[in-house]
């Protein structure tokens, strides 16, 4: 799946996309948060200034697939895992799997 393709799953599921400046969360780099108050993903402008711009289509495309992980958690359709590395692996991983889709 390409970020075509995720930007038209989000819509469908009601979610919006956001460039902002999301800031620095401790020693790590914040590249995208899901906020399900305004059922928003926001992907972390800092973060898209530090890569390459060939890269930043693919960036982007990750982001959003790894915050729909926590979006379905968020919706009780993924089991929340109780430690959150855990959550952010899966995620990760859900995001790989999910942009291999069509590939």
């Amino acid at each position: 799946m390409r970020l075509p393709e995720l930007l038209r799953l989000t819509r469908a599921q009601g979610i919006t996309v956001e460039v902002a400046d999301l800031g620095e969360c401790g020693a790590h780099e914040l590249r995208s948060e899901y906020d399900p108050a305004e059922g928003a993903v926001r992907i972390n402008a800092r973060s898209i200034s530090k890569i390459a711009p060939a890269l930043v289509s693919d960036f982007i495309a990750f982001a959003i697939a790894h915050e729909l992980y926590h979006h379905c958690e968020h919706r009780g359709e993924i089991v929340r895992l109780g430690e959150r590395g855990a959550r952010e692996r899966a995620a990760d991983e859900f995001a790989r799997a999910l942009l291999s889709e069509g590939a």
